[in-house]
Parts: structure tokens; C-alpha cells; sequence
């Protein structure tokens, strides 16, 4: 069974490429769809500091993506890894997931600062970030991944 999303709305302002790091210093807004959704869709969110948006790398092209393993951002001094165990924007599905702080909310708009999605990008969900989702336990994450985060935010 195919499961058809859409978007409730689109990324606005930021960054127009989607260049790899420093992503913490943007600022954009996420505008829901006014046909769909009315500012009570966004009651209560203003309470919480981040939230989890939910995206669709849309500018990615089909010939881009990738199924297997490669090499992250192409740097062969760090492991082949599969699909899956990278972040990608170049994933079977092109979805993104990001946690960002939320700023502010106003009608149908959400401001959020590091949201690594550019502008015009698709929003397939909104979720408040609360700890008791968080992971429990020890986080373990290989070297390679840390390198590649350093610069990231």
C-alpha cells in the first residue's frame, strides 16, 4: 500500500542551496497551508523551546539518490556506510528530520532557528520536541559521524 503525503506547508527564508554546515545560525519560517489548517493547528506549540520538523528533500533528484553504501560527503578517509546508517538528503524516500528551536509562532507561521531545510521546501509535520521521547540510555555513535557533526550546527 502507497501512503501519499502532503505537505502542510513550506519552508520560507534561509538558506536557497543546500550547502552542508553551519546550519545553526539560520533563521526561517515554516508558513502552514491556509486552505487546510487554521492558527488553531499551532495552539499550545509556543509553549515548547524546539520542535521536530518533518521534510521532504524535494530538490533532490531521483538519479541522485542512493540505495547502498558510500562514502559521507564523499571523504574516503571515513567508512563506507549504508543508506541507513547516515543522514543523507540523498535517502530512498528524501525525508529529513531535524530537531530546531522554535522561535516563535504567529497564525499559520513557525519561526525556528536551525532548521537545515532551504527555502521552498516541503513540510510534512510539526512535532513538539519533549524529553520523554528522548533516547534513554548511553548514546553510542562511531567517530566518523562526530567529525562530520562538528561543523554542522
Amino acid at each position: 500500500m502507497t501512503i501519499a503525503m502532503e505537505p502542510i506547508g513550506r519552508v520560507h527564508g534561509g538558506r536557497t542551496a543546500a550547502l552542508d554546515d553551519d546550519w545553526d545560525r539560520e533563521i526561517c519560517e515554516i508558513r502552514l497551508d491556509a486552505n487546510r489548517f487554521t492558527p488553531d493547528a499551532l495552539m499550545g506549540l509556543d509553549a515548547f523551546s524546539h520542535i521536530d520538523v518533518v521534510f521532504q528533500f524535494d530538490q533532490v533528484d531521483e538519479s541522485e539518490l542512493v540505495l547502498s553504501a558510500r562514502h559521507p560527503r564523499g571523504r574516503e578517509d571515513w567508512p563506507r556506510v549504508g543508506i541507513f546508517a547516515q543522514r543523507a538528503k540523498m535517502r530512498p524516500n528524501r525525508i529529513g528530520v531535524t530537531t530546531c528551536r522554535l522561535l516563535g509562532v504567529d497564525g499559520l507561521t513557525v519561526r525556528v532557528g536551525g532548521l537545515d531545510a532551504i527555502d521552498g521546501t516541503p513540510v510534512l509535520d510539526i512535532k513538539p520536541y519533549m524529553t520523554g521521547f528522548a533516547p534513554r540510555g548511553e548514546i553510542v555513535e562511531p567517530v566518523w559521524s562526530i567529525e562530520l557533526m562538528a561543523e554542522y550546527w
